[in-house]
């Protein structure tokens, strides 16, 4: 496949693997990366140290190219991007916060830079600043999400702005990725199929219940907050949802009582396997999981389903 993602990332697929917090390890991004996709390391509250320590690791497990994800909101985010600048990583994907004050450190270091979008304000923000691509995220998605789905926001984002657009969020199977492309994508960003991935190290437990999830069965938490949050149903997000309620009535609500109920909640689920008290981070694409498979097994699905489905519709409309 030949897209501006591909010849922007050198990489054989235009298919980007999420940088899910636990989840997104060097053993999951390499597998990724050597099946011709993009690879993409998650880093969360880490330290300079701990990112310095995990490219190692992908380093030696893959000379194709990948990415590291800033999470912005991070304490240690100008040591990390410090790090980076000095590191062989030439690809950066940025989320939940305002990448402007990196780009250009960043890019003079030879680092392409891929902020994940909400709006189309924001995608013409992140153009304008200097960013190489966007990734526009739908609210079909797991974990933090905006307001637009991804079928209306894509295609805006599209006609907004001139650099590569990366489809994010409900893009299940290669019918999503086939629609993401004709909506005006120039790649696909993939989560939840890679947490059940093999190669994927989120616990059995978490797997499980993913693969058992059907349509309705996410459900979105931390809005009072002003931080959404997909996850799957359990005894955790009925907690949650009863406190939100309770928070909501009163005139100035405890945020920090919402706060405390979700630390170290995806910890539990990805790591310890608990999916009754946990955020069991997922997309609304849970329903159409139905294996687990290897991460090259997943992309060639992607690819040989997706160029069908294009194919078949192309047919479909020449007989007219």
């Amino acid at each position: 496949m030949k897209t501006a993602i591909t010849e922007l990332l050198n990489i054989q697929y235009p298919i980007v693997q999420g940088a899910m917090a636990w989840v997104a390890d060097a053993g999951l991004a390499s597998a990724v990366s050597n099946a011709g996709g993009l690879g993409v390391i998650g880093t969360g509250h880490d330290t300079a140290q701990t990112v310095k320590e995990k490219v190692e690791e992908m380093l030696s497990k893959t000379d194709k190219p990948f990415a590291v994800n800033i999470m912005l909101l991070n304490k240690h985010a100008d040591e990390v991007v410090d790090y980076l600048s000095q590191s062989p990583v030439k690809i950066v994907t940025t989320g939940a916060g305002n990448p402007s004050k990196y780009i250009k450190q960043l890019q003079d270091a030879g680092i392409c830079v891929i902020p994940v979008v909400a709006s189309v304000a924001l995608a013409k923000r992140m153009e304008r600043i200097g960013a190489d691509a966007v990734i526009v995220e739908g609210m079909e998605a797991g974990g933090h999400i905006g307001k637009l789905t991804t079928m209306a926001l894509l295609p805006q984002v599209a006609d907004a702005v001139s650099i590569p657009v990366i489809a994010a969020g409900g893009i299940g199977d290669g019918r999503g990725f086939a629609a993401a492309l004709i909506l005006g994508a120039d790649g696909v960003q993939v989560g939840t199929r890679f947490v059940v991935a093999k190669e994927s190290n989120a616990h059995a437990n978490f797997k499980e219940r993913i693969l058992k999830a059907k349509d309705v069965d996410t459900v979105i938490t931390g809005e009072l907050t002003g931080h959404p949050v997909r996850v799957l149903k359990n005894q955790l997000t009925r907690t949650y949802l009863e406190a939100q309620r309770q928070e909501t009535s009163k005139e100035k609500p405890d945020f920090k009582r919402l706060e405390a109920l979700a630390e170290g909640a995806l910890r539990r689920a990805v790591v310890e396997g608990d999916i009754k008290n946990s955020s069991l981070m997922a997309g609304q694409i849970s329903g159409l999981i139905t294996k687990e498979e290897t991460v090259s097994e997943i992309i060639k699905d992607y690819v040989q389903s997706g160029r069908q489905a294009l194919i078949s519709k192309q047919f479909m409309w020449d007989d007219q």
